[in-house]
């Protein structure tokens, strides 16, 4: 996997602005902070989003892949203010449940999500090496 932040554009910051790989495509679904019952966990934008992003890490380490295979990300932000608030503590969630790699990234403002008490969804693509 190659990643490019050619210098012409804004230095990233949570992301990259290109990534290339060779391999198995894993396209994860959209997660919310959805527990083994299907309750939404968490009442903070930062608590939903460990779930959130946790429960897509489980779906790709299932697929056989790891953090590191993630090519692709996007974020659906209820309350994109609430997120941007709280981007520090969600960066330091993503360092610690994925590492210091970014994959290419958005982040999208929605209205609302299917379950009405989800704040955050986060949804990807992997390409395995392997």
């Amino acid at each position: 996997m190659e990643r490019f932040n050619p210098p012409g554009l804004g230095r990233p910051s949570g992301f990259s602005h290109a990534v290339t790989a060779e391999g198995r495509l894993v396209f994860l679904a959209g997660q919310t902070a959805l527990d083994a019952d299907n309750k939404i966990t968490g009442v903070t934008v930062v608590e939903q989003f460990e779930r959130a992003l946790g429960n897509l890490l489980t779906s790709l380490r299932a697929a056989g892949g790891e953090p590191a295979d993630l090519c692709s990300v996007t974020i659906y932000i209820v309350d994109m203010e609430d997120y941007k608030a709280h981007a520090r503590e969600i960066g330091q969630t993503w360092k610690r449940l994925v590492g210091k790699e970014y994959p290419a990234m958005a982040g999208i403002g929605v209205s609302r999500l299917w379950d009405v008490e989800a704040l955050v969804e986060v949804q990807g693509f992997a390409v395995l090496s392997r």
